[in-house]
């Protein structure tokens, strides 16, 4: 395979990395200016997005008062594609649950913070249920006017970028470098692919066990998205002694247990391969089949079972793992 220039950094609580190949045009910035160029624009994005951050124009729409604000074309887009995710999923990536995230105990970001045992968490956990979405669909009362630069809601409507931040900001970045030979976009899991050489020689995007950590294998993209969602990096032990982790159940607003612990998905976009991941992981097994049939993708069960769905593209694997392709 071409060799392409590799660039990583911490960004969103998570490792960002980009793989640059050659520029098709002359003139175009080297792929080393390049990867400096976008390691600036993840850096703003993620400061002007950040939950934790009283500052950020993301607190800031939080806490105005107004039902109408003026937002920057950023914080649009950002607000926009929570707001889609929700209408792709019925209402189950929903981007109205701060409270219910908050009152989990996910205030400050967990960066730093060494994530609980997920073995431990499943063994202490309730009995397994597929996630619905919440009654009066908040999420349906936002509404984003990019030509006004505002956005609408509910006066104490706050609103999470979070969940669909890192596959945004992986396909804006992939934007930016359409003018190089090949390139990924690795947002945190969140991955974007283009390029002719990546058409030409697809890439084999390793996915990990969240019980295991270690590759279950590999899956050939040469464009568009591929995400995967799972329970196994941001999950703590409350004070009161039980488990806690970031994937809500809009419908009640307390962490999922549905039979899953980790989903991947391939997608147009990072954006769309994120939604359908964290979708199928809330819906559990029966649901997770109907979200990735299309497009394929992975579930891995309780029991650290590995299932392939759809037309996957999974070109090495550990067979003894993967136990069905449906």
């Amino acid at each position: 395979m071409s060799h392409a220039y590799d660039f990583t950094f911490r960004s969103m609580g998570s490792d960002i990395r980009f793989l640059i190949g050659a520029p098709l045009v002359p003139g175009t910035p080297t792929p080393d200016d390049a990867a400096q160029r976008e390691r600036r624009f993840v850096l703003s994005f993620a400061a002007r997005l950040s939950r934790f951050d009283p500052a950020s124009e993301l607190s800031l729409l939080n806490h105005d008062p107004r039902p109408v604000v003026p937002a920057s074309a950023l914080l649009c887009a950002a607000v926009n594609a929570g707001v889609w995710a929700a209408q792709r999923t019925g209402g189950l990536v929903d981007p109205t649950l701060v409270d219910a995230i908050e009152r989990t105990g996910y205030t400050s970001s967990r960066d730093e913070s060494e994530p609980a045992s997920l073995r431990d968490a499943l063994a202490q956990a309730p009995a397994r249920a597929a996630a619905a979405p919440a009654s009066g669909a908040v999420w349906a009362q936002v509404h984003v006017d990019p030509a006004e630069g505002t956005v609408s809601r509910p006066p104490g409507v706050k609103i999470d970028t979070g969940g669909t931040g890192k596959g945004l900001c992986a396909d804006a970045v992939a934007h930016r470098l359409s003018g190089y030979t090949r390139y990924v976009v690795d947002c945190g899991g969140d991955i974007a692919v283009g390029g002719v050489g990546a058409r030409l020689e697809p890439y084999e995007i390793e996915v990990e066990h969240p019980l295991t950590q270690q590759p279950i294998g590999a899956i050939r993209l040469g464009r568009g998205g591929i995400a995967t969602s799972g329970m196994n990096v941001r999950i703590w032990r409350t004070e009161h002694g039980d488990f806690a982790h970031h994937l809500l159940d809009p419908a009640t607003g307390r962490p999922v247990w549905s039979g899953l612990v980790g989903a991947t998905a391939v997608a147009g976009s990072a954006l769309e391969a994120e939604t359908l991941s964290k979708a199928a992981l809330l819906l559990g097994p029966a649901g997770a089949r109907e979200v990735l049939a299309e497009q394929g993708g992975l579930i891995i069960h309780d029991d650290g079972r590995v299932e392939a769905v759809g037309p996957l593209g999974l070109r090495r694997y550990d067979s003894s793992a993967v136990i069905a392709h449906a």
